[in-house]
């Protein structure tokens, strides 16, 4: 439906119908806020920096990190909740999230969007249908969005911090590294893992990967184990939106090519 009515529209010959027209520095913060408003992805720091682009837009690591610092957190989904993206959906979806984000300044507005009608207009039709899904910006689950930029003596990396338990925000611990997924894997299969230790997967990143392997099956194993809210993950790999527990990842720069991670080791 919404490929129907955007080829419809573009066939009017109207370029504020062109993908460029909405592909704009303001249509990504809105793109990021939304992400980070509702506990997404940190894959989103890799895609939209990369569609944007691919459209002659300067979008890096440092506005996801800007964005974050006052973007609420309004919404929160499975696994790190019980509502599903379903509630989202019933509750008035992506643009009464946009809508609540609107009140305090936070929504390019001026914008096209694929239904023909400008931003500033969708938003005047969105309606949150339900608070206790999607919090109202006056009472944020918290007030920074829920991607975090993280830097140290390992580089720069990111965390959805909207799936970490706050007790698990500072964690102190003795690593156990591992220079691949599967290794890992097995240690956390044979027990060799404990409370309170710091796992380290070095040579996941895009070229030690090959590829920026994801580590959510590592991360679901934890979680399995009761183990989400006691061990910390560090990778320069990545992980998906499913992903929940303290599990760092996209460290930057990787162990393949001389990342501080790569120098880790048991014990640290």
């Amino acid at each position: 439906l919404i490929a129907r009515r955007t080829a419809d529209y573009w066939l009017r010959n109207d370029e504020t119908a062109l993908p460029s027209a909405m592909l704009t520095k303001g249509g990504f913060e809105n793109a990021i806020r939304a992400v980070l408003a509702v506990g997404g992805s940190t894959n989103a720091v890799l895609h939209i920096p990369a569609i944007a682009r691919r459209a002659g837009v300067d979008i890096t690591v440092e506005d996801f990190d800007r964005l974050s610092r006052d973007t609420p957190f309004l919404g929160k989904f499975r696994p790190a909740s019980a509502h599903f993206p379903s509630d989202l959906g019933r509750a008035g979806g992506i643009w009464a999230v946009m809508k609540e984000l609107r009140q305090g300044g936070l929504v390019c507005e001026d914008g096209p969007t694929v239904t023909g009608k400008r931003v500033a207009e969708v938003l005047d039709e969105a309606e949150n249908r339900d608070p206790q899904i999607i919090a109202e910006f006056e009472k944020p689950l918290h007030p920074e969005g829920g991607i975090r930029v993280l830097r140290g003596n390992l580089g720069c990396a990111l965390v959805k911090a909207s799936g970490v338990v706050e007790k698990m925000w500072q964690h102190r611990g003795p690593a156990r590294v591992f220079v691949c997924e599967e290794d890992a894997r097995d240690a956390l299969a044979a027990g060799r893992i404990a409370p309170g230790d710091v796992v380290v997967v070095n040579w996941e990143g895009p070229a030690g990967g090959p590829g920026m392997r994801e580590l959510s099956l590592l991360a679901a194993t934890a979680q399995g184990m009761g183990l989400a809210e006691s061990v910390s993950f560090v990778t320069d790999g990545r992980y998906s939106g499913a992903t929940r527990g303290p599990c760092i990842g996209h460290v930057d720069p990787e162990a393949a090519k001389g990342g501080p991670i790569g120098l880790a080791e048991d014990g640290d």
